[in-house]
């Protein structure tokens, strides 16, 4: 996009946020097929006559015009693909997919690479979520999905420290180890967290498998708080700081 020549282009795009900017613009931040994660200014957009605002909402799957401006990219024209609509409708979805895009937001950066894979992903776990599919089982393939596209893969198939097979036992997790522990090694090393056998054996399947086949798991309870604590555990510490989304959920879940 820093070329000179792209005056004006076409993106396929997700909008993840916006926000007031100047007295009738919304700042976009989009993640596009083509360039990534970028920013662009929809000029009175807060108006009410405005035709571009039912097209940039947060989770909205768009057809973008972008030219340069002076110091951003200014939006010209908007076409909606999929509004994901049932994620409009009921609030346990709109946090979910809230979810979703906030994951995504942390983890990139404004870098102008494109990255069609991830962009995928985003729009086919969206797609999920609004067809009532388990949202828990949507997200824990996304996020395990994402770990890879972004080069977070945990490692789940040898001790993070010793590198031996881990066998079909409870293990501990390493967050800075960025993976399984083995108990051999886990008796003497600190800051990591139980996983049990049943809990390991989901998050290997959601790692190597196709979503078709991860469809197919229905773990207890205890396995899906086990593993979504995981998670999260291991992205406060990829991020350096808890998201927002995961306690807002589990309060209106209450």
């Amino acid at each position: 996009m820093s070329d000179p020549k792209f005056r004006s282009f076409r993106v396929d795009a997700v909008v993840l946020r916006h926000s007031d900017y100047g007295e009738a613009d919304r700042l976009l931040t989009l993640y596009t097929r083509q360039f990534g994660k970028t920013r662009a200014v929809a000029k009175g957009a807060r108006k009410i006559a405005s035709r571009k605002a039912g097209h940039i909402e947060p989770f909205t799957h768009v057809k973008l015009q972008l030219a340069k401006g002076r110091d951003m990219l200014i939006l010209t024209q908007a076409d909606t693909v999929d509004a994901y609509q049932p994620l409009r409708e009921d609030l346990i979805l709109t946090s979910q997919a809230s979810y979703v895009l906030e994951l995504l937001d942390r983890f990139t950066y404004q870098d102008e690479t494109e990255n069609s894979a991830i962009f995928r992903l985003l729009t086919e776990t969206l797609s999920r979520l609004a067809s009532k599919a388990d949202p828990w089982l949507v997200i824990r393939y996304y996020e395990m999905r994402l770990l890879d596209h972004l080069g977070f893969r945990p490692q789940l198939f040898e001790c993070a420290n010793c590198r031996r097979p881990i066998l079909p036992e409870d293990q501990f997790f390493s967050f800075s180890a960025g993976g399984v522990i083995c108990p051999r090694c886990g008796q003497g090393l600190r800051n990591l967290k139980p996983i049990s056998v049943e809990t390991l054996k989901y998050l290997r399947h959601f790692q190597r498998s196709s979503y078709a086949d991860a469809a197919r798991a229905h773990p207890s309870d205890d396995i899906q708080n086990e593993a979504e604590s995981l998670m999260q555990g291991y992205f406060t510490y990829l991020l350096e700081r808890e998201l927002n989304t995961p306690g807002f959920l589990k309060s209106i879940k209450e």
